[in-house]
């Protein structure tokens, strides 16, 4: 384990109505971080070195670890399974891997310390993202933008379903996990019922290119588009506008009342919040140190953010 750098939260300047803050806390992990969630008070860190590392933020200390077992890349060299994608529900850690074969994914499942696959090289599957229904099922999204419920005692698909034809890019799921919004190069977000699959209402018109992340708190929807637009649907009309960035918008995230937006909107990684009724911008967040990836609101006022390095930055905003 790394050290752990706390740093103090002060509102730095106005400009514009729009209060800027620093980091309360610098989380740093063993390798880069390229996924991460968070259950109450823990946050759950996946990173390039084939870990999992579970941070309690109130206690600032890590409290767990689980480590792959390594692979051959395509050189034949030994290295770490570079985690994709992490996940934790009731007790199981749910890890997506790649398996150093073909481009194909490992799928883990670790309970009461013992780590379990539950997809191989051998299965051929291309997966990119994976998420808990509930704690006996997984919802996958694959390269090809499908769909997919996976069930884990069966170690089994219940469907499997063609979004569209282009390459996916993300997913979120909302508050009770029965609806899903997935996102893939062509700007078109399809939201699909979890349990079977069927896409029940398809937002468009508003990003026109790749659409990398994509949130979902009540019943808004929240894209980071490449074409420099950070989309907000409202699920219910269909409806939709978008807030210009100058930058190719890497990242997003809701609060849970989805009153307020976040978005990566320029080229110095700074995370830009808005209130979702105005679209005006009420806080800016610097010392982000490389390109965004994951943005993640705790309440309305607690955030976390990582990108391309070896940290976790904790935010508070009025």
């Amino acid at each position: 384990m790394k050290k752990i750098l706390f740093l103090l939260c002060l509102p730095l300047m106005w400009g514009f109505g729009a209060e800027n803050y620093v980091p309360v806390q610098e989380i740093v992990v063993d390798g880069i971080v390229k996924d991460m969630v968070i259950d109450n008070q823990n946050i759950y860190i996946g990173t390039d070195l084939g870990k999992l590392q579970v941070y309690d933020y109130t206690a600032k200390k890590f409290t767990r670890e689980i480590v792959l077992p390594k692979i051959k890349d395509f050189m034949g060299d030994i290295v770490p399974a570079r985690v994709q994608s992490v996940d934790y529900m009731q007790g199981r850690y749910l890890i997506l891997s790649d398996s150093g074969k073909g481009g194909y994914s490992n799928l883990w499942i670790s309970e009461n310390n013992t780590t379990t696959q539950l997809i191989g090289p051998e299965d051929k599957e291309a997966i990119i993202k994976a998420r808990f229904i509930d704690k006996e099922h997984v919802l996958l999204g694959y390269l090809s933008d499908e769909a997919a419920l996976f069930t884990i005692k069966s170690k089994k698909e219940e469907y499997r379903v063609q979004l569209s034809e282009s390459k996916f890019s993300d997913f979120a799921l909302n508050e009770k996990r029965t609806q899903a919004v997935f996102s893939c190069e062509s700007g078109v977000l399809s939201i699909i019922d979890t349990q079977t699959g069927k896409v029940v209402k398809t937002l468009k018109g508003i990003n026109l290119d790749n659409v990398y992340k994509v949130d979902f708190k009540n019943n808004i929807i929240s894209g980071a588009g490449q074409d420099r637009r950070g989309s907000i649907y409202d699920l219910n009309s269909g409806k939709g506008d978008y807030i210009e960035g100058s930058f190719l918008i890497y990242a997003t995230a809701l609060s849970p009342s989805a009153q307020k937006v976040a978005f990566a909107m320029d080229e110095q990684n700074n995370i830009s919040i808005y209130k979702v009724s105005s679209k005006s911008k009420i806080a800016l967040l610097k010392g982000q140190k490389s390109t965004l990836s994951v943005i993640i609101f705790k309440d309305e006022t607690t955030l976390f953010s990582a990108s391309s390095d070896n940290t976790v930055m904790m935010w508070k905003i009025k």
